[in-house]
């Protein structure tokens, strides 16, 4: 998909409410009947970075280091809480971008959003969507970031590689959605955010 034609999509959308545009809020409970978003969330926001390639559009994605006490080991976007000094959820992702990834904001053309999502962990996440335009120098802060790479946006836009898988957890089962690429597991709320983005280019 093209970078116009991502853009024309947000643009047509921008200005109405979440509520409207898609369901509004998303989580873990969609796939897990049962499962209720807890009170209290966590404002917090993450970067989706659609970069713009000669060869094409990929999504930058970082995995986490092994000893957070959040998420550890996993996929995902760069970002985190909104914190009190952060005027907006757009600066709060930009401003954890630039600190996980070294990525300037003065790089990042957002075009809107997506559903906000809720986590298990406590958080409720706003996904900023962006144009990345290179040249940037990664910088991955190295007591967050383990790895940072790219994945093309056409693999993520392909809904054959959405796939729901299922495990035990706490003895109950829980269901996520998974999109295996190449050696690497996206899955959870990242996995989900870039269902819904899918959800918004297609416009199902």
């Amino acid at each position: 998909m093209r970078r116009e034609d991502i853009k024309k999509r947000f643009d047509a959308l921008n200005g109405q409410e979440a509520t409207v545009r898609w369901s509004g809020q998303r989580g873990d409970h969609d796939l897990n009947p049962g499962m209720q978003p807890q009170d209290d969330l966590t404002p917090a926001a993450v970067l989706v970075p659609l970069v713009d390639r000669p060869g094409g559009l990929t999504v930058l994605l970082t995995q986490r280091t092994a000893h957070l006490n959040d998420h550890a080991g996993q996929i995902s976007f760069p970002g985190g809480r909104v914190e009190p000094e952060d005027p907006s959820h757009l600066a709060a992702a930009l401003r954890e971008a630039e600190e996980e990834v070294g990525l300037p904001p003065d790089r990042v053309e957002v075009i809107g959003t997506l559903d906000y999502y809720i986590v298990r962990s406590g958080y409720r996440v706003t996904p900023v969507v962006g144009f990345v335009n290179p040249p940037f120098d990664v910088r991955p802060d190295p007591f967050e970031v383990a790895e940072v790479f790219e994945v093309p946006l056409s693999f993520v836009l392909d809904t054959d590689n959405h796939v729901m898988e299922s495990r035990t957890d706490q003895g109950v089962e829980r269901t996520f959605y998974v999109l295996p690429y190449e050696n690497r597991y996206i899955w959870g709320a990242t996995a989900g955010m870039l269902v819904n983005l899918t959800d918004v280019l297609a416009e199902r």
